[in-house]
């Protein structure tokens, strides 16, 4: 199913029963986010909503020409899933098709494009930024609301090419916004650096709400280069519409509620947040861009869009695990040449950005490391554990791995440690007094575990009862009217390499009650005990 934009896909979240109104007034400072947060904390994955508040306030006591949206984009599996028009066992294979299959967007003239049904520059732009319901997500320490579903649009002041990113924006004046990068390697941040270096400011737009493929798009770390308006349409089905903007030669979202245009500066910086972070705590103010907003479009009675971000496991967790997790599948086994890499886990405790499990099945000797290597490289902000297991460990389930962990290897031979990585979010490393960058005393950045937890020698079986016999068992259970089965992987035994025709002959005399045959046997290869 195609979107044109949010409103159709809100449609169908209320029609899937994934959507919760809330008609009664909330205020947008104190209690909208903590109401939301509390499906996080209290509900499992498949029970969470999206919500849509319709009667919004702030602490001042005004009323919002608005509603906002959140949790729409990734309370839940299911609701990505439906964010890209499908369930959630369709998301891999959205991803998968969607790379290299890119649908460029498509222009539409002004007159046809809801993002211009109002313009708010020069004389009548009035309360501007502040004229919409912007969030405070972690009430009682955030210093003030934050974009945090918003999508930056910038452009390469080199070769024009696009990018889109989700950046955290702290609410500073009704024409000032932050624009908080985290690290240099972040696209923006390159884009930054070019203009900069060109001697003038990065012109920017932000949009909030829009097709929802697009947002995640613009928060899947694509390769730098790759143009989040193809990636998106893709992910669609169809080109998104686009529009020029007001001020300056870029496209924006036709379809978009809300499209702030402007300047991000590059000869200035100043203070930004604390904010709570995707880490599970609050990042400190530090030294920041911030971004200068001369023209606002938007339409009539806007859907604001917010993200429910911070402690994992979150909204934007479940948003990146989806993406990340076939993007470093693909990055792996197609790009990296390593074919037994079958699967890939994030994991949303380490909020997606810390901790990977890279799963093969029966890999030539060398390509457990070849593709740990491979996936520490890909991002250098990302990752500070990659495991690598066999095929028969669920990389999802942290207690399978923990098994692998536990009997798969040996510290001493199996676990590598890689420097040069650049920190993202991460309290362990202490920011410097210098513009808020990271110290480190040694000058070779953050580090990464590698873990190679493949069997690499022979193993005996699995001990749990052969399949036949757990089938049969299922079988019983379900007709016994016992309660309703979630089986772990592994859920029966299995052989591995080292078991024998020996062996196997020995296991059906035990189940046919034949076993003192295997004892008489036994008994005639006694010996006398070694000195």
């Amino acid at each position: 199913m195609a979107y044109r934009n949010l409103r159709d896909y809100l449609d169908t979240l209320r029609d899937r029963g994934l959507l919760q109104v809330i008609d009664s007034r909330t205020c947008k400072d104190t209690e909208l986010v903590p109401l939301v947060r509390l499906q996080f904390r209290g509900l499992p994955e498949a029970q969470r909503k999206a919500f849509l508040f319709t009667n919004v306030t702030d602490s001042r006591g005004r009323d919002f020409d608005a509603s906002v949206a959140i949790g729409s984009l990734g309370a839940s599996r299911a609701i990505y899933g439906a964010a890209l028009g499908t369930g959630p066992d369709g998301i891999g294979g959205k991803w998968a098709a969607a790379h290299g299959n890119h649908l460029p967007p498509e222009e539409v003239s002004r007159a046809e494009a809801a993002v211009k049904e109002v313009v708010l520059a020069g004389d009548s732009f009035g309360a501007g930024v502040d004229t919409f319901p912007h969030l405070v997500s972690t009430p009682g320490f955030d210093p003030a609301p934050f974009l945090t579903g918003a999508v930056w649009i910038t452009r390469d002041p080199e070769d024009g090419s696009y990018n889109l990113g989700i950046y955290r924006g702290m609410v500073k004046a009704p024409d000032r916004v932050g624009c908080a990068t985290d690290v240099s390697t972040q696209h923006l941040a390159i884009h930054w650096e070019k203009a900069r270096a060109m001697g003038r400011p990065l012109e920017a737009a932000v949009f909030i709400g829009g097709p929802p493929a697009l947002i995640m798009a613009a928060a899947s770390k694509a390769p730098y280069g790759v143009e989040e308006y193809g990636l998106a349409g893709a992910l669609n089905g169809a080109p998104v519409p686009v529009v020029r903007a007001e001020t300056f030669d870029c496209m924006v979202p036709a379809e978009a509620e809300i499209v702030m245009e402007g300047v991000i500066r590059t000869d200035m910086l100043e203070p930004e947040a604390p904010f709570g972070e995707a880490s599970g705590y609050l990042g400190p103010r530090k030294m920041e861009k911030f971004f200068e907003v001369t023209a606002i479009t938007h339409r009539a009675s806007p859907v604001y869009q917010g993200i429910i971000s911070e402690f994992p496991p979150s909204e934007s967790t479940v948003m990146r695990k989806a993406a990340f997790d076939a993007i470093y599948l693909r990055h792996l086994r197609d790009a990296c040449n390593i074919p037994s890499v079958t699967g890939v886990a994030c994991h949303e405790l380490a909020s997606c950005n810390m901790m990977f499990v890279i799963q093969l099945d029966r890999p030539e000797l060398g390509q457990p490391w070849q593709a740990l290597r491979a996936a520490a490289a890909y991002d250098a902000s990302l990752g500070k554990i990659f495991v690598a297991v066999d095929s028969d460990i669920d990389p999802e389930s942290l207690d399978s791995v923990l098994w692998a962990l536990s009997y798969s290897l040996q510290p001493h031979r199996d676990v590598e440690i890689i420097r040069g990585k650049v920190p993202r979010l991460d309290p362990s490393i202490t920011p410097s007094d210098h513009a808020g960058q990271y110290a480190y005393p040694d000058g070779q950045g953050a580090s990464a575990m590698l873990i190679n937890a493949v069997r690499e020698h022979p193993y005996p079986p699995v001990s749990l009862p052969r399949e036949d016999f757990m089938r049969a068992a299922r079988k019983r259970w379900e007709a016994l009217g016992l309660p309703e089965l979630d089986l772990a992987t592994p859920w029966h035994g299995y052989p591995l390499t080292a078991w024998t025709d020996e062996n196997v002959e020995e296991a059906v005399l035990a189940v046919t009650g034949r076993y003192f045959e295997t004892g008489e046997k036994l008994a005639g290869r006694r010996a006398p005990p070694t000195v």
